[in-house]
This record gives C-alpha cells, structure tokens and sequence, in this order.
C-alpha cells in the first residue's frame, strides 16, 4: 500500500513541476463578480445583476447582511440593499468564496465525503479568521474570510486524482499525501487564480508555526484560527507549546485563552462560522 502513496506523491509532483497538473477553474459566477469589482466603471447595479443569475448566492448574502455580523437598523430585503450594505469588495470577496461550495463535491462517497469535510473546516476557519480580522487586526475581514475558505484549495485536485485513477486507499495514507502535497498545490491554484500575493501564500504558510513576519498578516490569521478550531480537542497540533508560535503576538492575543470561552467573542465566531455553511 506504501507504493500506491509514492506513486500517487510522484504523480502529483511531476505534474506539478511540469505545469501539467489540472487545477480547478473558478466557477464562472466568481469570475464574473471579481472582474465587476476590478473594473472602475463599474457600479453595484452590474454586480447585482451578476449574483442575482445564483438564487442561492443571493440568498445566502441577504442572509449574511441580516445576521448579527452586520445588521443595522433596517432588515435587508433584497440583493441590491445587501450589496449596498456590504460594498463592492466585500460583496465580491464573499461571493466569489462562497461561490466555490459547488466545487467542493464529487461522485464516489469516499472522495464527496472528504470534499465536503473539507469544505466544512475551511468555512468555520473562515467565520474565524472574520472575526480575528474585525477585532484584532487592520486586516480586510473579507479578504480574512477568503483566506480561510481558500486555504485548504489544494485538497481538491488530489482528491480529484484519486477518484479519477479509482485508486483504493486507506484514510491515513490518503491523510499523509494531502498533508505533504496540498499546501504547495494550494498555493499554485490561488497563483494560477491571480489571488492577492498576501493570500497566495496562505496555504504554505499556515501550518508554518515557526514563521517570523514583520506584522500580522492573512497567513496569521489563517493559523490561529485553525488553532482555535482544534482547542480542546487530541488533536496532534493541541501537543505544541503554542506559547512559542509567534502568530498569537503579532495578533496580539494570548495564547493560553480559548477564545470560545469569550462570551461576545464567541457568539460572533458562531454567527460568521453558521453564515458560510
């Protein structure tokens, strides 16, 4: 079985040195509304009439802006008042990470199974890493929440190989490769995507926790959050001193506190993690 995993390693890394590794496409939604909010002529009108073609989307935007996050005083009653509310980057960021969910599926249970617990962890990490921007950082909180759903991106083509080669293997074989390959393959999606410098590094970077940065950065933001998520739990990152990860300085918190027993603090992970799913 120890072969299957070196081969499906070596596969993987001739692929991706020979530029020949098939990397998932933005879904036409998400291009659409970022070349809307790049574009300086462009005016809320052209992004509703983009994300208004998604009922989903839509839906799930108006939802976002009537949660506790971002409520005002008036109930948010339709797309344009939510786009309005939330501004033109904000909207594109959150639609563009919210429109990759569909990529987060597949026909074998096994692989469906793995992509959607993928795309489970990246959505909480992301309500996370919302919340850590807002209250810690100068940090664009949708560019924090597109970090956290963008993070684990390179899991996908993997588990596309493996269900396109119907390769039998066991979970923790299967673990090893994605824990070895996907923050490199991560990193070469969001470049190939044209993603923000900032976030293209986020996937090598995260579980870098011996990484020096001059200022808190999205990476930061990224790591501590999925900390966060493990808190209290045997997972293997649980066994660090977290006292020598320097992340948890430049953001300024505390290491020792587990933010979910921060009453206002947590409430506001639950919303935005509840949000994305």
């Amino acid at each position: 079985m120890s072969n299957i995993v070196e081969t499906i390693k070596t596969d993987l890394i001739t692929a991706i040195e020979n530029d020949k590794l098939v990397l998932p496409t933005l879904p036409e939604v998400a291009l659409q509304v970022r070349e809307i909010a790049e574009s300086e002529d462009s005016a809320i009108a052209d992004l509703v009439k983009v994300i208004s073609n998604d009922t989903a989307l839509s839906a799930r935007l108006i939802r976002v802006c009537n949660s506790p996050l971002f409520r005002g005083s008036r109930a948010i009653e339709n797309l344009n008042m939510a786009v309005s509310r939330l501004g033109m980057a904000y909207t594109s960021n959150l639609a563009m990470g919210l429109a990759m969910e569909q990529m987060f599926q597949a026909t074998s249970d096994m692989v469906d199974k793995r992509l959607r617990a993928t795309w489970q962890t990246s959505t909480e990490v992301a309500g996370i890493c919302h919340v850590l921007a807002q209250h810690y950082t100068r940090l664009k909180p949708d560019q924090a929440t597109l970090a956290g759903l963008v993070h684990l991106i390179g899991v996908l083509p993997i588990l596309r190989y493996v269900e396109d080669k119907d390769i039998q293997i066991s979970s923790i074989m299967l673990d090893n490769v994605i824990d070895e390959l996907h923050p490199r393959i991560g990193s070469t999606i969001l470049e190939k995507w044209d993603f923000p410098k900032e976030l293209q590094s986020v996937p090598m970077e995260y579980a870098n926790f011996q990484r020096e940065a001059p200022s808190a950065d999205y990476s930061d933001l990224v790591m501590v959050a999925n900390l966060q998520l493990v808190a209290g739990t045997d997972h293997p990152w649980t066994e660090m001193d977290w006292n020598t990860i320097s992340a948890f300085d430049r953001l300024g918190l505390d290491p020792n506190i587990d933010m979910s027993e921060e009453e206002d603090l947590n409430a506001q992970m639950e919303a935005a993690m509840a949000l994305l799913q």
